[in-house]
């Protein structure tokens, strides 16, 4: 089943004030009424021509140097890039009218960029995305990324090179966000991204609702008594996934009037990213076992991750607790005919897949897009 879009309810795509800055500005380069190396307005004199406020306009600079359009001297000003990619073969697909710029095409491309995919998430979503491709009559070329900052760069601008005409991008762990997919954005190209949703700017993200599934795992513990209850994750890093299901986490404890204890909160491990290798894994256990042992009391997990909680179950095994511990999680095995190994949220990822295509479709048709979609998940109980 799919969401109707535009839906009530739903945020829809708004150019913001600083875009509206940062289009201007790019028109100005793209015209040639501002050529390179010539200085460009001040933050000041940007605010006062769009009647906002400095943070604003400051914020429009930042992007446009970012994203290398333009470069800023401290008490210098902010100047035209020397070395523009504008109009080259190596920057095919940055124009300003991205939306229009296949429109002739036979059949269309998309882009699927994915850190990389188990049999506990991501396999489902990318044959959800292929499926729905082939349905539409779309060609898909996959890139792996191996959670690279550089590869995702690579993979983007390789795709955009070979013609695609939108991507689906399910961004790397990280603190920043990846410039040459902030340049994609900005320029109005056709992206949707998967799971994670970009603080601040204007992309189309699908998601599920990790806030509420994460209340949900520690509802569930709360429910059967448990009083101390830990959470595990990757670092959060501005991953607004991890983020959110944090504060799920932190939103069912205060509800109960048990504020969060920030010893609780295991946030720095490595064991389940896609470049992680067999030192990480056991420097994991290793957090894991210091952590039980320390924390005698603690007889509830929330793992933000299926590979982390079977990471736990196993350290849990060899410290022979099992039988006053539960673990709980996001995702799981595919075990047909067996029972899962824990309660856990199953994040559906064939709607999330068919829904990005679809998100894509109505871009490429001019439509006004949600923001943000949430897709329902739901609560396995062993």
């Amino acid at each position: 089943m799919i969401y109707q879009f535009p839906h009530e309810g739903m945020m829809l795509m708004e150019i913001p004030l600083y875009e509206r800055i940062y289009q201007f500005i790019l028109s100005e380069i793209h015209s040639g009424r501002l050529l390179p190396g010539e200085r460009i307005p001040s933050e000041n004199e940007l605010s006062a021509k769009f009647s906002v406020s400095r943070i604003t306009s400051k914020k429009a600079l930042e992007l446009l140097a970012l994203a290398g359009f333009i470069v800023r001297h401290r008490g210098k000003g902010s100047f035209v890039a020397e070395k523009l990619l504008i109009g080259t073969e190596s920057d095919r697909g940055f124009e300003s009218d991205m939306t229009g710029h296949f429109s002739n095409e036979t059949i269309k491309m998309i882009g699927v960029i994915i850190p990389d995919f188990t049999e506990s998430y991501g396999s489902q979503l990318i044959r959800s995305i292929e499926q729905r491709c082939s349905e539409s009559g779309y060609g898909m070329l996959l890139k792996l990324t191996h959670d690279s900052r550089e590869s995702e760069k690579e993979a983007i601008r390789s795709l955009v090179r070979m013609g695609v005409s939108g991507l689906i991008v399910y961004p790397v762990h990280g603190e920043h966000y990846n410039d040459e997919l902030l340049r994609l954005v900005l320029e109005r190209f056709p992206v949707v991204t998967l799971d994670r949703y970009m603080k601040g700017i204007a992309v189309c993200s699908v998601c599920t609702d990790n806030q509420q599934a994460g209340q949900e795992l520690t509802d569930f513990l709360l429910d059967k008594g448990h009083k101390h209850i830990a959470f595990l994750s990757t670092p959060p890093e501005s991953t607004s996934a991890i983020e959110d299901r944090i504060l799920g986490y932190t939103h069912a404890l205060g509800r109960r009037n048990m504020g969060m204890q920030q010893q609780y909160l295991i946030s720095n491990l490595s064991g389940t990213l896609p470049k992680s290798n067999i030192e990480q894994v056991t420097a994991d256990r290793f957090i894991l076992r210091q952590f039980i042992e320390e924390h005698p009391q603690v007889t509830g997990y929330v793992a933000c991750e299926y590979l982390l909680a079977e990471n736990l179950h196993q350290v849990i095994q060899e410290t022979r607790r099992e039988h006053d511990t539960e673990i709980v999680c996001f995702d799981a095995m595919d075990r047909p005919f067996l029972r899962p190994l824990f309660t856990h949220i199953r994040q559906h990822e064939a709607e999330m897949g068919y829904t990005a295509v679809e998100l894509l479709r109505l871009q490429w048709d001019g439509s006004n897009v949600p923001l943000l979609t949430n897709i329902a998940h739901t609560l396995i109980v062993k």
